[in-house]
């Protein structure tokens, strides 16, 4: 170490003098005794590399160049405007992982709403237990990848039915209200739609001691609606969607054009942003009335032999989402239809089929993808339909194979491959 700084100091040194001072060089001298210790020398960096004409004006420019800003995050549209169309789907996003089915809904799909039932007696099984973490994830990703969230909230627990069972409302209509508070103050602002209720048309989702009452199922929306609004005005309030039934015994099942009209009696528009409406497709097209199923090429072919054979308007998508919206609008002009489910089952592919949807066999996989994207344009352009939700994205394969009746539905298979349908929307026109 000594003799290294020796070295160092006669080499300055001699750097001075060969630069011309006018002072004589010193005499340098060692005194230092050899025991003593001495101080490490002091690193110096090397001398900066001069780049000089083109290549140092092209460097100069490169580190001028700032980085690509990130690319903004998503956010849903909040409150949805009026005017809009909302592209939707259903998501059985509870099973499997939410942030890969929400991914692909808005980055794949391109779609701007998402509905997930949420099973009320799943949250809250006693009065004093909720599990939210059932749902936590989906929330949270729903609106981390930009989408709307549309609850639908089906079932009672049955500790708030004296009948037991969760096949209708609570017998306190103040339990749902509360549960509607405890909901909304869980998710502030991650809640853009509310669908009340689910086809309450038929027994097996409304039993009652009154029966299927329209009047009392008005009278439990007006209840939820002051709830919601009062928590967030820009909730959009849907109510429940009728079931399209052939059958009207005013037991089991209530025709849904009468229910409706009994509805609007009772005041159903005072309560709700838009009403709720389903068809599940059957076996003909989108664009067919009623009336004229006879007369399609199908009429020849089909097995399912009920839209050709037994002629009524519960089979068409059509003359249904028409007819709600002609009676709704004779009341109020400007209120819409909310398509909270709408979808054509195919079980090409399967070996098998739900029992009770034969008519899934007719539907070829090319026909379920042209009839779902022909159903949003139909809807799109008539001016009547606010939102509209396909039946379904994902429940292929979360369910229990081809006889599980939302699997024939869905544009992803019972393997995770997507089916045609599912190309037909990721290529469909929608306008901003």
């Amino acid at each position: 170490m000594k003799k290294l700084s020796i070295f160092l100091l006669f080499m300055l040194v001699f750097t001075l003098s060969a630069c011309g001072g006018e002072e004589e060089p010193q005499e340098v001298v060692d005194n230092a005794p050899e025991s003593a210790p001495q101080p490490e020398p002091t690193q110096t960096l090397p001398p900066p590399v001069i780049v000089s004409g083109e290549q140092g004006q092209a460097a100069e420019a490169e580190e001028a160049v700032e980085p690509p800003p990130e690319p903004p995050i998503k956010q849903p549209t909040f409150p949805w405007p009026a005017e809009a169309f909302g592209y939707g789907t259903q998501s059985h996003a509870v099973v499997g992982d939410p942030r890969f089915a929400m991914d692909t809904i808005s980055n794949n799909l391109g779609l701007d709403w998402v509905k997930v039932q949420l099973e009320w007696p799943l949250v809250q099984p006693d009065p004093e237990t909720f599990q939210w973490f059932f749902y936590d994830g989906v929330v949270d990703e729903v609106n981390n990848h930009g989408l709307n969230l549309m609850f639908s909230i089906v079932g009672a627990p049955a500790w708030t039915r004296a009948a037991g069972g969760e096949n209708g409302p609570p017998d306190d209509f103040t339990n749902y209200t509360n549960f509607l508070n405890e909901l909304l103050n869980r998710y502030p602002g991650k809640i853009h739609a509310i669908e009340v209720w689910n086809e309450q048309n038929l027994d097996r989702e409304w039993a009652t001691p009154e029966g299927l009452s329209p009047a009392s199922y008005v009278q439990f929306l007006s209840q939820s609606y002051d709830t919601i609004k009062a928590y967030d005005p820009n909730i959009i309030v849907i109510s429940g969607a009728l079931a399209p039934t052939g059958i009207n015994d005013g037991v089991t099942s209530y025709d849904d054009f009468l229910y409706l009209d009994e509805a609007l009696t009772a005041g159903l528009l005072n309560y709700t942003d838009c009403v709720g409406a389903h068809h599940n497709g059957y076996n003909i097209g989108p664009d067919v009335p009623y009336e004229e199923a006879g007369a399609q090429p199908e009429s020849a072919t089909a097995i399912f032999r009920g839209p050709f054979d037994n002629p009524h308007h519960s089979w068409s998508f059509k003359t249904t989402l028409d007819t709600y919206a002609q009676k709704v609008q004779v009341v109020d002009p400007n209120k819409k239809l909310c398509v909270t489910e709408f979808g054509w089952p195919s079980s090409e592919g399967y070996d098998s089929y739900p029992e009770g949807f034969e008519f899934a066999q007719d539907n070829t996989l090319d026909e379920q993808a042209q009839y779902i994207t022909q159903a949003y344009q139909l809807m799109k352009d008539s001016g009547n339909v606010w939102l509209a939700f396909l039946f379904n994205y994902d429940f292929g394969n979360k369910g229990n194979g081809p006889t599980d009746d939302p699997v024939p539905y869905s544009i992803i298979d019972t393997d995770g491959k997507p089916r045609p349908a599912f190309q037909a929307v990721v290529e469909m026109p929608k306008p901003e």
